[in-house]
């Protein structure tokens, strides 16, 4: 960027210093502005955007370092240098921690000015580069049905965004239930590989022998039941990606199989002597800690470093507290959907109750409980009534007239009948309670012989 392009502004209650810098920086060619004190300062980052702040530490009013935190609390991405004619160590980490790409000691050096000052406005213009693009790459995205606004989220998916088109192997951890195959469709489908298959394998469901064959495949007669040639997972993955979930659960003597199968990108089916050549992307899940399994010597350290070139750490629900309605309002549509029923929202209480449960089960418990939710409801609103009992304060345990392992029918029956108790009797009372109209109370209580 030109200079006669760049706005500083320089903050000194030093009018002859003040002075010197705003004749420099404009004999540079640079637009300059100037402050006499932090508050105005501030004030004058709250009315424009400046692309550098060049400002002294110790002045009348508030300090340089509190007006650093207050600019930078209004806008991070202005570059701000702190000058101090104080060198003391203390000084300039506290700047630094408060945001201060860097400091500056009086009477300064010019040219060290200058350098210091170009490689902050080289920083600031390269960090809005690659926010640019992330941006741009962001928006092409086909997110496969990933939900989520909150920033972590919307940082997972600018990741995502970035390597997905490559062709490395990535490794996505996080606790049970976060979306880890989610993560793995969206890879594959942004991939240049979408057009090829997308293969899932579940490494913890199967038994050591099945899990090999069901990887490489297997000849005829090469165990018991063997009674034909199978194609492998791996084969079928060809031009592809692989999809390996619960890669921890692995025995040891299949990861020096697999280690294999990745670094020479081959495989042989199991009773068989033919090596086959394969084309695939891994795309590994885990929940657990494979660093500390590693150091428990239950899984390979090379095979981890083959696994995780890409990081991808999922947050769990109880960190992205601002994506339950939105999920929540998802599978409220699926579910009333899927069972033929015309369900607007949930009520206040009932939302309150999910934004305040800790989802040990993560999105899959949120799921779960909005399914439970709708099957139960039997009008336009879901209340805390029909929320699992972990959410409404309720107890697991059976009760007379409660919902406990019962049919939908009976379900929808005791639903009624509690109401009709709760209501003294009264229909119309009942009817409203429920948030249907009386005319649909007559008609279940019929149904039911009430």
């Amino acid at each position: 960027m030109k200079p006669s392009r760049i706005t500083i502004l320089t903050v000194d209650d030093d009018p002859g210093h003040r002075g010197m810098l705003t004749t420099l920086l404009a004999d540079w060619g640079f637009r300059v502005e100037a402050a006499a004190d932090g508050e105005t300062a501030v004030a004058r980052c709250r009315e424009q955007a400046f692309d550098l702040i060049l400002m002294d530490v110790r002045m009348t009013g508030i300090s340089g370092i509190e007006a650093l935190k207050e600019i930078k609390a209004y806008n991070p991405a202005i570059p701000i240098l702190i000058m101090t004619a104080y060198s003391d160590v203390e000084t300039a980490v506290e700047a630094i921690k408060a945001g201060a790409y860097d400091y500056l000691t009086k009477p300064l050096d010019f040219d060290d000015l200058r350098l210091t000052m170009e490689r902050a406005l080289d920083h600031a213009a390269l960090r809005d580069e690659n926010k640019a693009l992330r941006q741009t790459l962001a928006a092409s995205f086909d997110s496969g049905g990933i939900i989520g606004q909150s920033p972590p989220m919307r940082r997972l998916m600018e990741m995502l965004a970035t390597i997905a088109p490559s062709e490395a192997t990535v490794m996505v951890t996080g606790e049970s239930g976060t979306g880890k195959e989610l993560i793995a469709r969206a890879i594959h489908a942004n991939s240049p590989r979408r057009k090829g298959p997308y293969v899932a394998v579940n490494c913890a469901a199967l038994t050591e022998t099945l899990l090999e064959s069901e990887l490489f495949g297997h000849e005829k007669g090469a165990f018991t039941g063997a009674e034909k040639r199978r194609e492998g997972r791996f084969l079928a993955a060809d031009k592809g990606t692989i999809f390996l979930d619960e890669i921890g659960e692995m025995p040891l003597s299949m990861q020096v199989k697999l280690l294999r199968a990745i670094q020479e990108r081959e495989i042989q089916r199991v009773g068989g002597d033919q090596t086959l050549k394969v084309d695939v992307r891994i795309v590994a899940a885990t929940n657990r800690n494979l660093l500390a399994e590693v150091e428990a010597g239950r899984f390979r350290q090379d095979l981890y470093y083959r696994l995780n070139v890409v990081a991808l750490a999922l947050p769990p629900l109880r960190e992205r507290e601002e994506d339950v309605p939105l999920l929540a309002a998802h599978f409220l549509r699926k579910f009333a959907e899927k069972n033929g029923k015309h369900i607007k929202g949930f009520t206040p209480e009932a939302m309150d109750r999910m934004l305040k449960h800790a989802w040990p089960g993560n999105v899959r418990e949120l799921e779960n409980a909005v399914e439970r939710a709708v099957v139960l409801a039997l009008g336009e609103y879901i209340g805390e009534r029909e929320l699992p009992p972990a959410l409404s304060g309720g107890s697991d345990e059976p009760r007379p007239g409660g919902f406990a392992n019962l049919t939908l029918e009976e379900l929808e029956r005791a639903a009624i009948l509690d109401a009709l108790e709760a209501a003294g009797g009264n229909k119309s009372e009942a009817a409203r309670r429920l948030g249907i109209t009386r005319k649909t109370m007559h008609a279940k209580l019929a149904k039911y012989g009430e």
